[in-house]
């Protein structure tokens, strides 16, 4: 009596690109509030511009900091399992972020390393903390395939970003003669541009890597990958945070101030523009090259599993179904 409900119900599950069950159809929520967004943010500008109402500077930074991370929970939303509450998507976004945030700063509170080295210190602090988060947020994950995992990194590593481009923000907007709006909206729009080639893309390489180590979909299980993606992850971090430095250190040696600038602190005459033309490119590139190989490890570990995912998955949509149908 039950087999007819029962391959209905299987027939009607959803699947993504026959690997993942999902909640249904795709409204493409994520570019709507993006654009709308957009729109707030930038009649917000207008207001403060001109009104001179200092009242309307959090909310600037509330929109500007919040407003791609978000609209990657809402991408994320439309493509997790449908045994994955969005309420709790959101939880993972808003705790796993606080709690990111807080950990991270308290860990590196006592570093009093400095230069590169600092950076990938820092780097390893942070993707830890994110990653402890991770699991903690995905314990009631049904699947945990790498994919999965993927889209929650992606969220949590959202919400770390939302967070500390606030702080940035914020920061930037403390002038030394009241409240620097040019320095606020160039801190935002920087950090917005690049938020899904920075915290989101390399939790989400964590997240494939750690959701995608686990046997029968439901349980964690180690796997000598995991830490050396985290490894891989942390100096990806650490090398995005230093290209500045970076940057300068090549376009002093390319425009051959080496020895003005490491003896007397100073560069020859007339080479200061080249000088900030090349650590300006130099810096592009370098963030370029490692969004490239964030992608490409993140690509490769979905990849790997994709056969693996889709067997769990479907097993998992078989299990849905027949509860449902008794």
């Amino acid at each position: 009596m039950t087999a007819a409900p029962t391959q209905t119900a299987r027939a009607e599950t959803p699947y993504l690109h026959a690997d993942e069950p999902v909640r249904g159809r795709r409204h493409g929520w994520w570019w709507k509030v993006l654009l709308v967004g957009a729109l707030l943010w930038g009649l917000t500008i207008a207001a403060t511009v001109a009104t001179l109402n200092t009242n309307l500077v959090p909310t600037l930074i509330l929109i500007g900091s919040f407003l791609v991370p978000f609209a990657v929970v809402l991408f994320a939303a439309e493509r997790m399992s449908s045994g994955y509450p969005t309420t709790s998507l959101i939880i993972a976004f808003f705790v796993g972020g606080v709690l990111g945030v807080l950990g991270a700063s308290l860990l590196e509170a006592p570093l009093r390393v400095a230069g590169i080295v600092g950076f990938l210190v820092i780097g390893l602090v942070e993707e830890l903390v994110k990653g402890v988060v991770l699991v903690l947020m995905g314990l009631r994950l049904r699947p945990k395939t790498a994919r999965q995992g993927a889209l929650l990194g992606a969220t949590v590593g959202g919400g770390f970003a939302a967070f500390e481009s606030a702080g940035y923000a914020f920061n930037a907007a403390l002038g030394s003669r009241g409240i620097d709006l040019v320095s606020l909206l160039q801190t935002e729009a920087v950090r917005a541009v690049l938020t899904p080639l920075g915290h989101v893309l390399w939790t989400a390489v964590l997240g494939a890597a750690i959701f995608g180590a686990s046997r029968d979909g439901r349980s964690y299980r180690f796997r000598w990958t995991i830490p050396l993606v985290y490894l891989l992850v942390a100096v990806l971090h650490g090398l995005w945070d230093s290209m500045g430095g970076i940057g300068t250190i090549v376009a002093i040696v390319l425009t051959g101030n080496v020895v003005p600038a490491f003896e007397y602190d100073t560069l020859r005459a007339g080479t200061a523009g080249e000088v900030g033309a090349i650590a300006t490119g130099v810096y592009a590139v370098g963030l370029g090259v490692v969004s490239v190989l964030g992608g490409m490890a993140l690509a490769v570990i979905v990849r790997r599993h994709r056969g693996r995912d889709r067997r769990l998955s479907e097993a998992y949509a078989t299990e849905r179904a027949d509860a449902a149908a008794t």
